[in-house]
């Protein structure tokens, strides 16, 4: 392409407001938008702010919207542009302008201090730390991240909800938790907090990050819908759920983390509630911090029969849950569980029970027959 008169439309502007701009500027054959960019700093506008470094696609930090579309000035091409129509240079919208093309991108710095980091189990002197090929190979694409925050820009879920941000981590940092989650040598369990505390839920996996993703990551299909199936496994599978509590699952168990999610808090806050132990060191004993009762029934209490979470709640307790004044927690605990305490008042018969101990036999007979097969 030879020289070629552009028409340039820039937004110039800062937090308090702006305009775009329209200027004629000379492009070159070969030339990338960062580079007309640079020549109309240097010609026609000195005081236009633009954050830039490499210029090799390896930084992340030219990234804006040009005609529209989240990507790197340095990396998109004039060749690949209509040169016929204006070229509209805009700076990230998700995230606050400070000066032109220049945004504020700290929320992302901000998800990235509450990441649980990586945790393997001991030291690693005399490197005994060993991986197979194919767990390098599954999550070194999540290490390729660039930080250019493009598939932060796009996601809907902050690009149009600003109130979203102090509970949605964005795509960048789903590969994140997905890498460690997927290390073998990792010990944490982050799988709590990233539903409950940086909104993985709220991912509708519409794949507009893995679209502009300059390194061509596969954040949907490798790192979200992963981390959504591994989530969906721990909460709601009724068989993963059986094979946690008779131990054939939990080898190699990771320590959970994420607040209100700690199995050791959880326990303690229910033998408090049923007045088995003092309140937990250092915590307060308001109401609104024990866990809810399902989490306190959860089968981790000292001779409280589990249940299956398959089976509503509502069908295992009794009238006197119902009856329980506002501040009879222990009361209304023990009697969650119907027959498991004499004094408890409960109402259930055999009637009441019969289905939970039979959907409990089908289980355990599921899982007999898949050990038989694995011996």
């Amino acid at each position: 392409m030879p020289a070629h008169e552009l028409t340039l439309r820039v937004w110039r502007g800062d937090q308090d407001g702006g305009e775009f701009v329209t200027y004629r500027v000379e492009g070159q054959e070969g030339e990338v938008v960062l580079d007309v960019i640079h020549r109309l700093q240097a010609t026609q506008a000195n005081d236009l702010a633009v954050r830039w470094n490499c210029k090799a696609g390896k930084c992340g930090s030219c990234s804006a919207e040009i005609n529209g579309r989240p990507r790197l000035m340095c990396m998109t091409r004039l060749s690949t542009l209509n040169l016929a129509e204006p070229i509209t240079v805009t700076p990230m919208r998700t995230f606050p302008v400070v000066r032109d093309l220049v945004t504020d991108v700290s929320y992302n710095y901000e998800m990235a201090k509450r990441v649980p980091p990586f945790t393997p189990a001991g030291d690693n002197s005399g490197g005994k730390y060993r991986m197979q090929q194919r767990d390098v190979d599954r999550i070194q694409e999540f290490h390729k991240c660039i930080e250019c925050f493009l598939c932060q820009n796009v996601c809907h879920v902050v690009r149009d909800h600003e109130e979203n941000k102090q509970v949605f981590a964005g795509p960048r940092f789903f590969i994140r938790y997905a890498g460690l989650d997927m290390h073998p040598l990792d010990t944490l369990d982050r799988r709590a907090t990233l539903q409950d505390d940086f909104g993985l839920g709220m991912c509708n996996i519409t794949k507009c990050c893995t679209e502009v993703c300059p390194e061509g990551i596969h954040i949907t299909d490798n790192a979200i819908i992963p981390m959504k199936e591994r989530v969906v496994d721990k909460q709601y599978d009724p068989v993963v759920w059986l094979g946690n509590k008779i131990g054939i699952r939990s080898r190699t168990p990771r320590e959970q983390v994420g607040p209100y999610r700690a199995p050791s808090t959880s326990e303690d806050y229910a033998k408090a509630a049923l007045g088995l132990a003092p309140p937990p060191v250092g915590t307060d004993p308001a109401p609104n911090t024990t866990p809810p009762v399902d989490e306190a029934l959860d089968g981790k209490v000292a001779n409280l029969p589990a249940m299956p979470p398959t089976l509503p709640r509502s069908a295992t307790r009794g009238a006197g849950a119902a009856a329980t004044p506002a501040g009879g927690r222990q009361g209304a605990l023990a009697s969650g569980h119907g027959g498991a305490h004499a004094d408890a008042g409960s109402s259930l018969s055999a009637k009441d029970v019969a289905p939970a101990a039979a959907a409990a036999g089908g289980l355990a007979a599921l899982i007999a027959v898949i050990l038989r097969r694995r011996r």
